[in-house]
């Protein structure tokens, strides 16, 4: 592929800095030679972690978190997760973090799941998604109005899948890692709550 047939940045500008985004003007240049821009918020990234607990019987539970978030103006259940804004953290540690902080759960085993772009049309920003196992109670360490207001919810796995199909559960991280955690648990020989 030449040169000219593909998309290249030729300038951005910040326009806003926050206290974890910026928002910024960019100008690129298409194919054709044609320039266009684009607002881009600029995002340090986030994690999300399904802690994947267990019972007496062996029956798989995941935690989850439902919280106000003010953009929708309504609560929103979802899997525990957060902002990867302290520099130099390791995704792995943020989501070891977010999950103290959120749901109460030290995690003894992470395992990464995927990495998603939550909304590419508009940020740069790449949520790390984790599986946690090994999972033992904790004081949590709430951070803000919203977590401090949020529940921490004990649902069963295929509940929560049934929680997504009826649209109860709609935040997309949360969709892509449950799907991906139910489909890990099936295909293993079902992890125990050890592992």
């Amino acid at each position: 592929m030449s040169d000219d047939a593909v998309f290249r940045r030729l300038s951005e500008s910040i326009i806003h800095e926050g206290y974890v985004w910026n928002l910024a003007v960019a100008e690129f240049r298409a194919p054709d030679g044609s320039t266009f821009t684009r607002d881009i918020v600029r995002s340090p990234g986030a994690v999300g972690v399904v802690p994947l607990v267990f019972d007496a019987e062996g029956n798989p539970s995941v935690v989850l978190v439902s919280q106000y978030r003010p953009p929708y103006e309504r609560t929103v259940i979802e899997i525990p997760a957060g902002m990867r804004d302290i520099a130099g953290e390791e995704p792995a540690e943020v989501a070891r973090r977010e999950l103290i902080e959120e749901a109460g759960l030290a995690a003894e085993h992470l395992e990464l799941l995927t990495e998603i772009y939550p909304s590419p049309g508009m940020t740069d920003s790449v949520t790390t998604l984790f599986l946690a196992t090994g999972c033992t109670p904790v004081p949590h360490d709430r951070q803000g109005p919203e977590e401090e207001h949020m529940a921490v919810l004990h649902v069963p796995l295929d509940e929560a899948l049934a929680m997504v199909e009826r649209g109860e559960i709609a935040d997309a991280k949360s969709v892509v890692a449950l799907l991906l955690t139910d489909r890990r648990f099936r295909a293993s020989d079902h992890p125990s709550s050890a592992g």
